[in-house]
């Protein structure tokens, strides 16, 4: 018998109270975007689960995305069958078949409480029948199996489950509003995303852009950066490229060298803040990890930070790098980030940058020039790229 269904876990949605329906019902919504191109599948709901039926889809190309969904818990391979036992015992066989492993376990859960047997009894009758039917050497262990079959008797079906698949955790994403992401190309900005995406809140991502010092290169990089967020999304984000050179320039013109970064980044707040709330986000996202960099001691972030008036989540701030580094990896990011072309913020990296600027004097830097109309014209002239499963092949992307 194939497999049939996948059981969907929620997890932590259950302890949401009264909001729990909403946050369910994202979470739907978020599943079926992701699984859209599987177009056989159909859904069924309960209080704390979701069944998928597969209808002929491969079961383990529905589970790798469902991998990447926040607000899924875990979920398990299933099976659907009559709730005769004798056909239950031949479907947990065949679990434990295509399973690896020597140790197994049943579990019974008897929700159909006028059956004849208890769950224990349901237990030792479908371990008695595996032993002498397995082509496998087994033992029970009933603490650490490292295969566990589940069974869910009902009166008119039963549900078989295979092991559980742990899924990507989290709040379904949506729920918790939408921010702007400041998405540099290194390292530590796209591990940011992935860390807000996973605590429900959408994103959309800004980039600063300073051709003819920055490559269509590094743009593309960006780019395919956010075509691997996008996988643990409802499918799309949307990237804003911000015209930086002009700006830049001008910082470098009007600011002693040890304060160039300080005010560049001023500057990157401000527009960051005015396409946040062009777009309805409510918040800032960016990488910036505590004492990284000459930017990112705590009085920096203040002295840049002070310019605007938006939250900012700072979601690796106290990592250490091998810990991004680490995520990285993990969803996929880390070989796009270590390519090597330079972002706006290295390309003109002072040599003795400040690393506990005043704002007194940061403000005295900025009163040489206009640069509010210039931050105004980044602003207005950025160029909005919808990032989905066409976007390579968008005329004029590059």
């Amino acid at each position: 018998m194939e497999c049939n269904h996948i059981l969907v876990r929620f997890g932590e949605l259950t302890t949401k109270g009264k909001n729990r329906k909403m946050f369910i019902r994202k979470l739907c919504q978020n599943t079926k975007e992701i699984l859209k191109p599987m177009s056989q599948l159909k859904y069924e709901l309960s209080f704390d689960r979701m069944y998928i039926i597969l209808n002929g889809e491969d079961p383990k190309a529905v589970a790798e995305k469902l991998k990447t969904v926040f607000g899924i818990h875990s979920f398990s391979f299933c099976y659907k069958v009559e709730s005769d036992l004798e056909k239950i015992k031949e479907v947990c066989l065949q679990v434990v078949e295509n399973n690896p492993g020597q140790t197994f376990k049943i579990d019974t859960k008897r929700n159909d409480k006028d059956y004849p047997l208890h769950s224990h009894d349901i237990n030792t009758a479908i371990a008695g029948y595996i032993f002498h039917h397995t082509s496998k050497t087994l033992k029970v262990d009933v603490h650490h199996p490292e295969i566990l079959v589940k069974v869910e008797l009902r009166k008119d079906y039963t549900y078989v489950m295979d092991n559980v698949i742990m899924g990507a955790g989290g709040y379904p994403v949506g729920v918790g509003g939408k921010a702007l992401l400041m998405l540099s190309g290194g390292i530590d900005s796209p591990v940011a995303g992935y860390l807000t995406l996973k605590r429900g809140v959408d994103i959309e991502c800004i980039h600063y852009a300073s051709p003819p010092y920055t490559s269509d290169l590094a743009r593309e990089k960006v780019l395919d950066l956010v075509d691997v967020l996008r996988q643990y999304t409802h499918g799309k984000i949307v990237v804003h490229i911000v015209p930086f050179t002009d700006l830049q320039l001008a910082v470098y013109e009007h600011c002693e060298e040890s304060y160039a970064m300080t005010v560049m980044r001023r500057m990157m707040y401000r527009i960051a803040q005015g396409v946040a709330q062009k777009n309805n986000c409510l918040a800032i996202v960016n990488g910036e990890s505590i004492g990284q960099v000459a930017s990112q001691t705590l009085e920096s972030m203040a002295t840049i930070n002070e310019v605007i008036h938006m939250p900012v989540l700072r979601p690796v701030a106290c990592m250490d790098k091998l810990e991004i580094i680490d995520i990285a990896t993990k969803i996929g990011t880390y070989d796009i980030s270590i390519r090597p072309h330079e972002d706006c913020c290295t390309i003109f990296t002072p040599k003795q940058p400040a690393t506990k600027p005043k704002s007194y004097k940061a403000q005295a830097f900025e009163a040489n020039w206009d640069f509010e109309t210039m931050v105004q014209e980044c602003v207005e002239n950025t160029q909005d790229i919808v990032i989905d499963d066409s976007y390579k092949n968008i005329e004029n992307l590059f």
